[in-house]
C-alpha cells in the first residue's frame, strides 16, 4: 500500500489580510522559506512521495511556478483546483482520483512541526482507520480537543470546548484509510455551512477505528494563522537555524539524505539556483553528507 499526502493551501486567510490580499497564506514566509515548505518536508519526511496540493483558482499557477513536479526532490507533486472552500473533508472528494485504494494524509499548509518525527512515521505503519495526533496545549479550549484512554483509544472529540475533557489539542495532521472518500461524500454541511473534519473523526470513532498519537515534548507544533503566529514562527525557525547552523525543512537536503535523488543529480539541481545563501548551505552540505553526519 501507497501512502498518498495531500496538502490543503486553499481558503482566503482573512486573519491576515492585508498579506493575503494577493498571495496567498501558504506562500508567505516562514523565515527564509515559503510556508509551505514546512507541511511538504513533514510528508517528506514521513517517506511520502506521492502529494497533491489543493489551493485556488488564482493560487495554483503560483505553486506550480514554486515548486513545479518536485521531481528535483524527488517526488510527485499534483495539483488540483478548489473552486470555494468548503471544509476540511472536501480535500478528500477533490482528491477521489489522486488517493484512489491506498491510504491518505492530509496535512494543513499553515501547520509547522519541528523535531523527531518517529510519531508520524510509526502512525503511517500502524494506522488501519484513521490516526490523529494530540498535542499538549494550555488553553485547549481554542482548539479541537481529544479525549482518550490509556491504551490510546479515542473517547471522544469536542470542537473548541466550553470545558475541555483534556488538554490535548488535534493539530492539522491526519492519516486516513481510503475509506474516508465515501465518508466526505455523506457528510452533511455544518451550521457553519461547511463539512466538518470532526464529523470525519465521528464516523470513524462509531466503528472502533479511530487511533491517537501523542505527540511528545521533543516536537514542537506551530500554527501559523495570524499575524502573530506568523512572526512567532519565523523567531522560532531563525534561532534553530542560526544556532545549529542547519537549515529546517530544505526540500534538497530532505531528498538527498533520505535517497529520494542521488548526489548526482542533488548537486545537479543545486547548481542550477540562482546566487544565494540558501544555494551555499546546500553545496556546504555535501562534506558532512558524504562523511555521514546527516
Amino acid at each position: 500500500m501507497t501512502n498518498k499526502g495531500i496538502i490543503l493551501a486553499g481558503g482566503k486567510g482573512t486573519r491576515l489580510y492585508p498579506l493575503t490580499t494577493v498571495t496567498s497564506k501558504q506562500l508567505q514566509p516562514i523565515y527564509d522559506k515559503p510556508m509551505i515548505y514546512y507541511p511538504l518536508a513533514t510528508l517528506m519526511l514521513g517517506g511520502i512521495r506521492d502529494i497533491l496540493i489543493i489551493s485556488t483558482p488564482e493560487d495554483i499557477p503560483n505553486y506550480e511556478k514554486l515548486l513545479g513536479s518536485g521531481k528535483q526532490w524527488g517526488i510527485n507533486i499534483s495539483y488540483k483546483i478548489q473552486p470555494k472552500p468548503e471544509g476540511l473533508p472536501q480535500a478528500f472528494i477533490l482528491g477521489e482520483e489522486f488517493i484512489g485504494q491506498d491510504q491518505v494524509c492530509l496535512i494543513l499548509g499553515d501547520n509547522l512541526f519541528y523535531g523527531k518525527l518517529n510519531f508520524f512515521h510509526d502512525a503511517l505503519i500502524k494506522n488501519t482507520g484513521g490516526t490523529v495526533f494530540a498535542y499538549r496545549v494550555d488553553q485547549p479550549e481554542n482548539y479541537g480537543v481529544v479525549e482518550f484512554d490509556k491504551s490510546g483509544k479515542v473517547i471522544s472529540i469536542e470542537e473548541k470546548p466550553t470545558n475541555p475533557k483534556s488538554h490535548y489539542a488535534i493539530p492539522g495532521l491526519y492519516i486516513f484509510s481510503n475509506e474516508v472518500i465515501e465518508i466526505s461524500k455523506n457528510l452533511k454541511p455544518s451550521d457553519r455551512g461547511e463539512l466538518e473534519i470532526t464529523d470525519i473523526h465521528k464516523e470513524y470513532l462509531k466503528k472502533s477505528a479511530l487511533g491517537v498519537e501523542i505527540i511528545g515534548r521533543g516536537v514542537a507544533w506551530l500554527d501559523t494563522g495570524s499575524p502573530s503566529n506568523l512572526i512567532d514562527a519565523s523567531n522560532f525557525i531563525r534561532a534553530i537555524e542560526q544556532r545549529q547552523g542547519r537549515k529546517i525543512a530544505c526540500l534538497e537536503e530532505i531528498a538527498l539524505v533520505l535517497n529520494f535523488i542521488s548526489k548526482e543529480e542533488y548537486l545537479q539541481h543545486v547548481n542550477g539556483l540562482p546566487d544565494c545563501d540558501y544555494k551555499k548551505y546546500c553545496l556546504n552540505i555535501v562534506d558532512d553528507f558524504d562523511n555521514g553526519l546527516l
